[in-house]
């Protein structure tokens, strides 16, 4: 399926409101809500839209620690990273996972309740002997700028 322009701007609108009504989604993106709704529609049965979630204010239900990680592992076999994936997709702290192309295989993200959690989870996957040769642990001081959202319009407006 090839996307134009009122496509990007459907999925660019939505990312930043999710709970916006056809209605409003149709004015802001300058179509009929009938067309609107079957784009949209069309957009999320081709998987371009993936679901939709609540941004949940984490620093109001308690503190909490986010930890970047850098993990290289012994051994670069296929069997290897499989085994290490594996192992980390069961941790629900674990929240984001990279493959990184540099001095290290992985770039991991988790949220924790303190950095007690956070090594108590590290020690744990050394114990299972997953293939970890060294990792490097980075703690997050403060997260000036976020954003839960892609630049879409900026990013693919020039293939439209």
């Amino acid at each position: 399926m090839k996307l134009d322009r009122i496509d990007i701007k459907i999925l660019n609108v939505l990312q930043q409101n999710g709970r916006m009504t056809n209605v409003e989604l149709s004015e802001v993106v300058n179509l009929s809500p009938s067309p609107c709704l079957m784009r949209m529609k069309r957009l999320q049965s081709e998987g371009y839209i993936e679901g939709y979630t609540a941004q949940v204010n984490v620093a109001k239900l308690g503190q909490t620690v986010t930890v970047f990680t850098e993990v290289t592992l012994k051994n670069h076999r296929q069997t290897d990273f499989a085994r290490f994936i594996a192992a980390i997709e069961k941790i629900e702290q674990l929240i984001e996972c990279y493959v990184i192309s540099g001095g290290y295989d992985y770039l991991l993200k988790f949220v924790t309740t303190g950095v007690g959690e956070y090594q108590e989870i590290m020690e744990q996957l050394i114990e299972l002997d997953v293939g970890i040769d060294k990792y490097f642990t980075y703690v997050v001081l403060k997260s000036p700028i976020r954003k839960a959202h892609m630049p879409l319009t900026k990013l693919f407006s020039h293939r439209l």
